[in-house]
């Protein structure tokens, strides 16, 4: 039986520190669960069970565990001792047997993108990027479907596209969307990003850019930064926009979640096959992960014990392949959720008509 072991941390100390150690939580303040979080040991949450192979009928062995750095040290702390305590946090699943480990949140985007995590470790790890990817095509196209509207008729914008997950993602959508905006802070690596995209899409209508403003423009707006604070305000976007957020800390702010102008989708969000139980709650509805912790169980079941997404730049050929394997083992995007709430029926077939009457009123760009 193969055995998974995947990596949470902190995002939002108080209610996170909570799930665990609750009276820890009501004890300490943020700042000081902030400064602790440094010098706790790695901890072990749970061992998930009845994740169960569609194709084969296998159930999946795993374990969470949390390196215990908050988002905030993780960004603040010398990155060898942030290194450090992740590869703590790794040797733990060694010690408990994985034959595979799975980096979460910012323990897979920190430094060189796992690269020197799995180099310290002996055994393989991916960072999950893969498949979160296909996740937010796979979204994309489920917005064309629920909308009623084809995916080449949208104009789509890609914030963060200079990171692993956004320039994935452009890559994916730009010969299969009307337009494509692509948006970051450094204008020469999003430079580099449009000609990679035109080197495989030469007909792709692409443009750069590093202002926020300009994501009044997009239909369908995919932001996965890394910033750490909600980036994404209504004044960014024209009245009729869905988002989708990729990011963890969130990319959207609670007040354009709650505008009943625009619809923000949670991004990344898999249901899980069979009857599953996590034995810890991370904050997501029963039976769904997160895509980068499904990509490590996938690959357990398909027996690829390998570093199979590390780095900044991922392989659309590996994209591909996840989310085919994916698939065969009855992984499927979740239904849509924001904010932690399920998006009704109700309210998806109200904002098809908002979608609509702006599709209408859009000049072209």
């Amino acid at each position: 039986m193969s055995t998974f072991a995947f990596i949470v941390h902190p995002i939002d100390p108080k209610r996170d520190v909570a799930r665990k150690f609750p009276r820890l939580a009501r004890i300490l303040s943020e700042r000081a669960i902030h400064f602790f979080s440094a010098y706790f040991p790695p901890v072990y949450l749970s061992r998930p069970r009845g994740i169960v192979s569609q194709a084969t009928g296998e159930e999946l062995q795993g374990y969470l565990l949390a390196c215990p750095l908050t988002a905030h040290r993780m960004r603040t702390l010398p990155l060898e001792r942030a290194y450090r305590k992740i590869i703590q946090t790794g040797r733990l699943a060694q010690r408990l047997g994985a034959d595979i480990l799975g980096l979460g949140a910012f323990t897979s985007a920190i430094g060189d993108a796992g690269v020197t995590i799995a180099r310290a470790l002996d055994i393989p790890v991916t960072t999950g990027d893969s498949y979160t990817v296909a996740s937010a095509v796979m979204l994309a196209e489920d917005v064309a479907q629920k909308m009623e509207v084809p995916l080449q008729d949208l104009h789509v914008a890609v914030v963060g596209a200079t990171g692993s997950i956004g320039r994935g993602v452009a890559l994916r959508l730009a010969p299969r969307v009307g337009h494509l905006w692509i948006l970051a802070r450094r204008p020469r690596a999003l430079g580099r990003v449009q000609e990679e995209i035109h080197a495989h899409a030469p007909r792709a209508r692409v443009t750069p850019s590093t202002d926020l403003a300009d994501l009044r423009h997009a239909h369908l707006v995919i932001s996965a930064t890394s910033a750490p604070f909600a980036v994404l305000r209504p004044e960014h976007l024209t009245p009729g926009t869905v988002v989708i957020d990729m990011a963890l800390p969130r990319d959207a702010t609670r007040r354009l979640g709650r505008h009943p102008e625009y619809l923000v989708l949670d991004g990344g969000l898999i249901q899980v096959p069979g009857p599953v139980d996590f034995g810890f709650r991370f904050g997501l509805p029963r039976k769904l992960a997160y895509a980068c912790m499904a990509e490590t169980m996938i690959l357990a079941l398909e027996k690829r014990f390998e570093c199979y997404t590390l780095g900044k730049r991922i392989d659309p050929d590996k994209v591909e392949q996840i989310r085919a394997w994916a698939a065969n083992h009855g992984f499927q995007l979740a239904s849509w959720y924001s904010f932690g709430h399920r998006v009704g029926t109700e309210r998806i077939a109200s904002f098809r008509e908002r979608f609509e009457q702006r599709l209408r009123s859009m000049v072209s760009v």
